[in-house]
């Protein structure tokens, strides 16, 4: 059970208890409701309730049950996870595994692997900020209770969440580098597919080309938005699609089941403490290998 705690400062003197907790603690509608019903509020000790009214002081306390979920199979394998605290962790993904599971595969998934990492937890639940591709390695965030997920998640697709990544891609493109702004849309209902098309949605990656040896080329990738496959489709667009994307290219044997992409710096604004985490993660050797000098 998460435990959130507050010593009410005279500022907040007077305020109702579901003030502090939406506006001061920043709990989502949701947390506050299940904390109502389900949970415990107490101020000083005692039981209270959405409209009590806090004196500057007293210590709020909101004990927030966690949702039942079915316990995923644990999954053994070595995790790389740079960065870990009570509130969230950073995982290096390896590819290719999927970041959930799906009904299109029963394979073990990051998941599983999380719930065994952290020793199979009663009441464990996966909380993936931004997910990866299964083809796709890198850096993906998670959230260890639903208020770090609540608070991480309104930071996604803002300066407090930036993600960056590299790519070996086929041939070199015109410029050196650019910003590809193409809308995209889902091909069909029948497919994962995307295309870019003008009614799509706004989609914008912008690209720096990092080295090449005229056949392949290592590219920098940032992206202003988070479309499903953004940064395969617009490669794909240039003439340049990512090495070994099934998809949008053409698979390669050096590459098995996996494509050469890369999620190598993220930096994220902790959901509690405010303090900025920044990590990186080099081009795993496979991906690097793809263009090296002829």
């Amino acid at each position: 059970m998460q435990e959130l705690r507050l010593v009410i400062s005279p500022e907040y003197d007077g305020k109702m208890v579901r003030h502090i907790a939406l506006s001061v603690l920043r709990m989502s509608s949701g947390l506050f409701k299940r904390a109502k019903f389900e949970g415990e509020i107490l101020a000083d000790g005692a039981a209270a309730r959405a409209n009590t009214c806090l004196r500057a002081g007293q210590e709020l306390i909101i004990r927030i049950p966690e949702a039942q979920n079915t316990q995923p199979i644990p999954y053994d394998i070595k995790l790389d996870v740079p960065y870990e605290d009570d509130d969230m962790m950073v995982v290096d993904k390896p590819a290719p595994m999927p970041s959930a599971k799906s009904t299109r595969s029963d394979q073990p998934t990051l998941e599983n692997a999380v719930y065994s990492y952290l020793g199979c937890p009663a009441g464990f639940v996966y909380r993936p900020i931004n997910r990866l591709d299964k083809g796709t390695s890198g850096l993906m965030v998670i959230a260890k209770t639903a208020h770090a997920q609540h608070l991480l998640q309104r930071k996604v697709h803002s300066d407090a969440f930036v993600r960056e990544y590299l790519a070996v891609v086929e041939g070199v493109p015109k410029e050196g580098e650019g910003l590809i702004d193409l809308p995209i849309a889902k091909e069909d209902a029948a497919t994962i597919r995307r295309v870019i098309d003008p009614k799509g949605k706004e989609a914008r990656t912008h690209y720096c080309v990092e080295g090449t040896n005229g056949v392949r080329s290592v590219i920098h990738l940032r992206l202003d938005t988070g479309r499903t496959h953004q940064i395969r489709v617009h490669m794909h667009a240039i003439g340049c699609p990512v090495a070994g994307d099934f998809l949008y290219g053409m698979e390669i044997d050096e590459l098995p089941r996996r494509f050469a992409l890369h999620s190598s710096y993220l930096k994220v604004s902790h959901p509690i403490t405010g303090e900025i985490i920044e990590i990186k993660s080099p081009l795993p050797k496979a991906l690097a290998d793809l263009c090296r000098p002829n």
